[in-house]
Protein backbone atom coordinates (compact mmCIF):
# COMPACT_ATOMS: atom_id res chain seq x y z
CA UNK A 1 0.00 0.00 0.00
CA UNK A 2 1.28 3.48 -0.83
CA UNK A 3 2.40 5.13 2.41
CA UNK A 4 4.89 7.28 4.27
CA UNK A 5 6.62 6.41 7.55
CA UNK A 6 8.36 8.80 9.91
CA UNK A 7 10.19 7.45 12.91
CA UNK A 8 9.34 9.38 16.05
CA UNK A 9 11.55 10.70 18.82
CA UNK A 10 10.08 8.21 21.29
CA UNK A 11 9.84 4.65 19.93
CA UNK A 12 8.04 3.51 23.09
CA UNK A 13 4.99 5.55 22.13
CA UNK A 14 2.29 4.06 19.91
CA UNK A 15 2.86 4.27 16.18
CA UNK A 16 0.08 6.47 14.79
CA UNK A 17 -1.65 4.88 11.80
CA UNK A 18 -3.13 7.78 9.80
CA UNK A 19 -6.10 6.97 7.54
CA UNK A 20 -7.49 9.71 5.29
CA UNK A 21 -11.05 10.45 4.17
CA UNK A 22 -12.42 9.97 0.64
CA UNK A 23 -10.31 11.83 -1.89
CA UNK A 24 -7.40 12.25 0.50
CA UNK A 25 -3.93 10.76 0.46
CA UNK A 26 -1.08 9.73 2.72
CA UNK A 27 -0.04 13.38 3.25
CA UNK A 28 -3.43 14.71 4.43
CA UNK A 29 -3.43 13.75 8.09
CA UNK A 30 0.26 14.29 8.89
CA UNK A 31 -0.50 17.61 10.64
CA UNK A 32 -3.22 15.82 12.62
CA UNK A 33 -0.73 13.17 13.74
CA UNK A 34 1.57 15.93 14.92
CA UNK A 35 -1.24 17.46 16.97
CA UNK A 36 -2.04 14.12 18.62
CA UNK A 37 1.56 13.22 19.49
CA UNK A 38 4.52 15.08 18.03
CA UNK A 39 6.99 12.50 19.40
CA UNK A 40 5.32 9.35 18.07
CA UNK A 41 6.22 7.44 14.90
CA UNK A 42 3.73 7.91 12.08
CA UNK A 43 2.58 5.50 9.38
CA UNK A 44 0.24 7.24 6.95
CA UNK A 45 -1.43 5.08 4.31
CA UNK A 46 -3.28 5.77 1.07
CA UNK A 47 -6.38 3.73 0.32
CA UNK A 48 -6.11 1.22 -2.56
CA UNK A 49 -9.58 1.86 -4.01
CA UNK A 50 -10.47 4.64 -6.45
CA UNK A 51 -13.97 6.11 -6.64
CA UNK A 52 -14.25 8.57 -9.53
CA UNK A 53 -10.51 9.09 -9.22
CA UNK A 54 -10.66 9.66 -5.45
CA UNK A 55 -8.70 7.32 -3.15
CA UNK A 56 -10.70 5.36 -0.60
CA UNK A 57 -10.01 2.39 1.65
CA UNK A 58 -12.91 0.25 0.40
CA UNK A 59 -15.73 0.36 -2.14
CA UNK A 60 -19.25 1.52 -1.44
CA UNK A 61 -22.45 0.83 -3.30
CA UNK A 62 -23.89 4.30 -2.60
CA UNK A 63 -23.52 7.11 -0.07
CA UNK A 64 -23.52 5.43 3.34
CA UNK A 65 -23.91 1.91 1.89
CA UNK A 66 -20.71 -0.11 2.09
CA UNK A 67 -19.65 -2.92 -0.22
CA UNK A 68 -19.35 -5.40 2.64
CA UNK A 69 -17.40 -8.00 0.70
CA UNK A 70 -14.81 -5.42 -0.36
CA UNK A 71 -14.72 -3.97 3.16
CA UNK A 72 -13.80 -7.39 4.59
CA UNK A 73 -11.13 -7.91 1.91
CA UNK A 74 -9.61 -4.42 2.32
CA UNK A 75 -9.61 -4.70 6.11
CA UNK A 76 -7.63 -7.93 5.83
CA UNK A 77 -5.31 -6.27 3.32
CA UNK A 78 -4.64 -3.35 5.69
CA UNK A 79 -4.10 -5.65 8.67
CA UNK A 80 -1.54 -7.68 6.69
CA UNK A 81 0.14 -4.47 5.51
CA UNK A 82 0.57 -3.43 9.15
CA UNK A 83 2.35 -6.73 9.82
CA UNK A 84 4.69 -6.09 6.89
CA UNK A 85 5.29 -2.45 7.81
CA UNK A 86 6.15 -3.37 11.42
CA UNK A 87 8.80 -5.77 10.10
CA UNK A 88 10.14 -3.26 7.59
CA UNK A 89 10.31 -0.23 9.90
CA UNK A 90 10.87 -1.99 13.21
CA UNK A 91 7.94 -0.60 15.17
CA UNK A 92 5.99 -2.57 17.79
CA UNK A 93 3.09 -4.24 15.94
CA UNK A 94 1.16 -4.49 19.23
CA UNK A 95 1.39 -0.74 19.83
CA UNK A 96 -0.47 0.85 16.92
CA UNK A 97 -3.07 3.59 17.40
CA UNK A 98 -5.25 4.39 14.39
CA UNK A 99 -6.25 7.98 13.66
CA UNK A 100 -8.87 8.07 10.94
CA UNK A 101 -11.27 10.55 9.38
CA UNK A 102 -14.53 9.56 7.64
CA UNK A 103 -13.69 6.67 5.27
CA UNK A 104 -10.38 6.22 7.11
CA UNK A 105 -12.23 6.08 10.43
CA UNK A 106 -14.52 3.43 8.97
CA UNK A 107 -11.66 1.13 7.95
CA UNK A 108 -10.07 1.66 11.38
CA UNK A 109 -13.35 0.68 13.05
CA UNK A 110 -13.46 -2.35 10.74
CA UNK A 111 -10.01 -3.40 11.98
CA UNK A 112 -11.40 -3.37 15.53
CA UNK A 113 -14.50 -5.31 14.43
CA UNK A 114 -12.51 -8.05 12.68
CA UNK A 115 -9.12 -8.40 14.37
CA UNK A 116 -8.61 -8.50 18.12
CA UNK A 117 -4.95 -7.47 17.99
CA UNK A 118 -4.88 -5.18 14.95
CA UNK A 119 -4.89 -1.99 17.02
CA UNK A 120 -4.14 -0.86 20.55
CA UNK A 121 -6.83 1.78 20.12
CA UNK A 122 -8.27 4.31 17.72
CA UNK A 123 -9.24 7.94 17.27
CA UNK A 124 -12.23 7.93 14.93
CA UNK A 125 -13.37 11.23 13.42
CA UNK A 126 -16.90 10.91 11.99
CA UNK A 127 -17.06 7.12 11.64
CA UNK A 128 -20.00 4.91 10.75
CA UNK A 129 -20.76 1.36 11.89
CA UNK A 130 -18.68 -0.79 9.50
CA UNK A 131 -20.81 -3.94 9.79
CA UNK A 132 -23.88 -5.13 11.64
CA UNK A 133 -24.86 -8.63 12.70
CA UNK A 134 -21.31 -9.77 13.44
CA UNK A 135 -19.71 -10.80 16.70
CA UNK A 136 -16.81 -8.56 17.65
CA UNK A 137 -13.61 -9.90 19.21
CA UNK A 138 -12.90 -9.19 22.87
CA UNK A 139 -11.61 -5.61 22.89
CA UNK A 140 -10.72 -5.46 26.56
CA UNK A 141 -8.03 -2.83 27.11
CA UNK A 142 -8.65 -1.09 23.76
CA UNK A 143 -9.16 2.69 23.98
CA UNK A 144 -11.38 4.37 21.39
CA UNK A 145 -12.23 8.05 20.90
CA UNK A 146 -15.14 8.90 18.61
CA UNK A 147 -15.64 12.48 17.39
CA UNK A 148 -19.06 13.12 15.90
CA UNK A 149 -21.12 16.04 14.62
CA UNK A 150 -24.68 16.60 15.78
CA UNK A 151 -25.55 17.94 12.30
CA UNK A 152 -23.50 15.51 10.25
CA UNK A 153 -25.46 14.77 7.03
CA UNK A 154 -23.20 11.83 6.06
CA UNK A 155 -22.83 10.19 9.45
CA UNK A 156 -26.03 10.66 11.51
CA UNK A 157 -25.64 10.86 15.32
CA UNK A 158 -27.32 7.47 15.65
CA UNK A 159 -24.37 5.88 13.80
CA UNK A 160 -21.95 7.23 16.38
CA UNK A 161 -23.96 6.10 19.38
CA UNK A 162 -24.55 2.67 17.82
CA UNK A 163 -20.83 2.27 17.13
CA UNK A 164 -20.08 3.22 20.73
CA UNK A 165 -22.56 0.57 21.93
CA UNK A 166 -21.05 -2.17 19.76
CA UNK A 167 -17.52 -1.37 20.91
CA UNK A 168 -18.47 -1.13 24.58
CA UNK A 169 -20.29 -4.47 24.41
CA UNK A 170 -16.97 -5.91 23.20
CA UNK A 171 -15.34 -4.39 26.34
CA UNK A 172 -13.59 -1.47 24.65
CA UNK A 173 -13.21 1.78 26.60
CA UNK A 174 -14.98 4.40 24.48
CA UNK A 175 -15.28 8.17 24.74
CA UNK A 176 -17.80 9.85 22.44
CA UNK A 177 -17.18 13.55 21.80
CA UNK A 178 -19.85 15.73 20.18
CA UNK A 179 -19.40 18.88 18.14
CA UNK A 180 -22.32 21.04 17.01
CA UNK A 181 -21.12 20.73 13.43
CA UNK A 182 -21.43 18.66 10.27
CA UNK A 183 -19.01 16.18 8.71
CA UNK A 184 -15.96 18.48 8.66
CA UNK A 185 -12.91 17.79 10.78
CA UNK A 186 -12.78 20.67 13.27
CA UNK A 187 -9.90 22.09 15.32
CA UNK A 188 -11.97 21.65 18.48
CA UNK A 189 -12.47 17.92 18.00
CA UNK A 190 -8.78 17.45 17.17
CA UNK A 191 -7.93 19.26 20.40
CA UNK A 192 -10.37 17.04 22.32
CA UNK A 193 -8.80 13.93 20.76
CA UNK A 194 -5.33 15.16 21.68
CA UNK A 195 -6.34 15.72 25.31
CA UNK A 196 -7.98 12.28 25.45
CA UNK A 197 -4.87 10.64 24.00
CA UNK A 198 -2.60 12.45 26.46
CA UNK A 199 -4.74 11.25 29.37
CA UNK A 200 -4.14 7.60 28.45
CA UNK A 201 -0.43 7.69 29.34
CA UNK A 202 0.33 5.01 26.77
CA UNK A 203 4.12 5.24 26.93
Amino acid sequence: MKHVFYKGKDVNKPTLLLLHGTGGNEQDLLPLGGRIDADASVLSVRGNVLENGMPRFFKRLAEGIFDEEDLIFRTKELNEFLDEAANEYGFDRDNVMAVGYSNGANIAASLLFHYQNALKGAILHHPMVPRRGVELPDLTGKHVFIAAGTNDPICPPSESTELQTFLEKANALVELHWENNGHQLTADEVEAASKWYSSLQLN
